[in-house]
């Protein structure tokens, strides 16, 4: 990601209804770019971003969120090929984990999960916002 494409990328995030009202997708955005565990990468043609995929590692296991297509352009491979680049991106740092988290609400994309070798764990996903943010 570069540093003007970040309306872009929430415009797109909105598109594709990943982004949820209560994150704030700029902060989102500077957090995950401020230091080397996480990038955000993003696939684009003739200046237009046309999807994204957020990375990161916790020095055990990689994440994936803000994975999101335009819809006008998904089912072309996009998606496909930005997981393939996030899981370069963490192997390449010795990672060799990759987990993501799936709404409920989100269930439709679970057999592009599915298609891609992604198997549901049985695991529990407890959270605790500990600060409310700016």
């Amino acid at each position: 990601m570069r540093d003007g494409d970040a309306e872009a990328v929430v415009a797109l995030w909105h598109a594709a209804g990943v982004s949820r009202p209560w994150n704030d997708p700029a902060r989102d955005i500077a957090f995950a770019r401020q230091g080397p565990h996480a990038t955000i990468l993003v696939a684009e043609a003739e200046g237009v971003v046309l999807g994204t995929c957020m990375v990161g590692e916790d020095g055990h296991r990689g994440w994936v969120y803000y994975l999101a297509v335009d819809p006008r352009h998904q089912r072309r491979g996009h998606g496909r090929a930005l997981m393939a680049a996030a899981e370069a991106w963490l192997a390449a740092r010795g990672v060799w984990k990759l987990q993501l988290l799936l709404r409920p609400d989100n269930a439709a994309v679970r057999d592009f999960y599915d298609r891609l070798g992604y198997r549901d764990t049985r695991a529990v996903c407890l959270q605790k916002v500990i600060e409310a943010g700016p």
